[in-house]
């Protein structure tokens, strides 16, 4: 009996189909989902009951385990979360030494090119051609004998006698 049901109703959808082809898309599912409906539910209808549940008198009871449980993970993760800080903070400032380090010998080679520059016009401005080619564009002459004077006070004629010493560094007397 109900495999004659089923075949009806199957019987039925396919005259529905045939008969829905003339019919709109959405009229044709409408029906469809009608006919599904009536067939799921049977004659009777669903009731359902609304249930107020009061659950506010309820208290959680402790669990000492749990307690501990999550205690030891908050610990863990807190030294985890420590170390990692520490890692970072380390990582952080070693490449900031390194930006400092970098600058630092780039103002190291900006100062030797810089001193390299002085001793190069130093040597150019103490060129004794140089000095007497502007000292005869003055007017000036070689000195004469006795003109020279001499800070410690000694005979400008008398012979001096020759030293030796490291070049740039001078004998104090």
């Amino acid at each position: 009996m109900a495999a004659t049901a089923m075949a009806g109703q199957q019987m039925e959808m396919m005259g529905t189909r045939q008969k829905s082809r003339a019919v709109s898309l959405t009229e044709r599912n409408r029906e469809l989902f009608e006919t599904q409906r009536r067939a799921r539910r049977g004659p009777t209808p669903e009731v359902f009951f609304a249930k107020h549940i009061d659950n506010s008198r309820i208290v959680k009871a402790d669990d000492p385990v749990r307690k501990r449980e999550m205690r030891t993970f908050a610990a863990m993760m807190s030294v985890l979360f420590v170390l990692v800080m520490v890692y970072v903070w380390q990582h952080f400032s070693a490449i900031e030494i390194g930006y400092h380090i970098e600058s630092q010998k780039s103002q190291v080679e900006q100062l030797r090119e810089d001193n390299r520059q002085l001793r190069l016009s130093e040597a150019q401005l103490t060129d004794p051609g140089r000095i007497d080619r502007i000292a005869k564009q003055l007017g000036l002459d070689a000195p004469q004998p006795g003109q020279v004077v001499r800070p410690d006070g000694g005979d400008p004629n008398a012979p001096v006698l020759a030293q030796a010493s490291a070049p740039g560094m001078q004998m104090a007397r």
